[in-house]
């Protein structure tokens, strides 16, 4: 598999009401977890951000949200933030701007978030793909959040080793970085994750939510 762990700038330029990074000033770094919440994985992840006292951004898919809100809740409970990944994980290149839409808003009932009125909710598009048309669409109901470093820990023919230093490469100030709560991570996640997150509170650096 292909990728890119630092997203290309001209990305960024092209789609500049799009989030991707915060404040390269300052020494800040945005953990995001896409995919969850699942009993497998989040968990996991919230043990590892309690060990450390940090907090981060989940972006949960609706239908597992639905199947498990008790660990929802736990995410919530823990002064973590949740954002919107649609409802059915879709890739907004392979989906009709309704039913797009609509997916989004589902998801939003299930998360059942009391977003702040002065604060858009965040979302999240799936694999990163949405269209020009969806993004007119969906920015004045929702913050659109992407990212600037991508961990690659779904990647089976990538080492842990290899997803770890990949991914502290690409990091830099204001980063908003992917990982994933699910079990194609596994493997990557449970090595790199805690060994980051120590890396880079070495270096001084402060882990925040969006």
């Amino acid at each position: 598999m292909w990728y890119r762990h630092r997203t290309p700038s001209f990305l960024q330029w092209f789609y500049p009401s799009l989030l991707w990074h915060r404040s390269r000033s300052e020494k800040s770094i945005y953990l995001t977890f896409d995919d969850g919440p699942i009993p497998e994985m989040t968990p996991l992840v919230l043990g590892v951000l309690d060990e450390y006292q940090i907090k981060a951004t989940f972006f949960c898919v609706g239908d597992n949200a639905k199947k498990h809100p008790d660990l929802l809740d736990e995410v919530i409970q823990a002064g973590h933030q949740i954002g919107n990944h649609t409802s059915q994980h879709l890739d907004g290149w392979k989906t009709d701007q309704d039913s797009y839409v609509n997916s989004i808003k589902i998801c939003d009932d299930q998360l059942n978030q009391n977003f702040n009125s002065e604060q858009l909710p965040l979302f999240r598009p799936p694999y990163g793909k949405t269209t020009s048309r969806q993004i007119k669409q969906v920015k004045h109901t929702h913050q659109i959040i992407m990212w600037d470093v991508l961990s690659g820990d779904f990647d089976q023919s990538l080492s842990p080793e290899n997803c770890l230093n990949n991914t502290i490469k690409a990091t830099q100030n204001g980063s908003i970085v992917i990982f994933h709560d699910n079990v194609k991570a596994k493997k990557n996640l449970t090595h790199a994750l805690p060994r980051y997150i120590s890396h880079f509170k070495e270096q001084g650096f402060e882990f925040k939510t969006l």
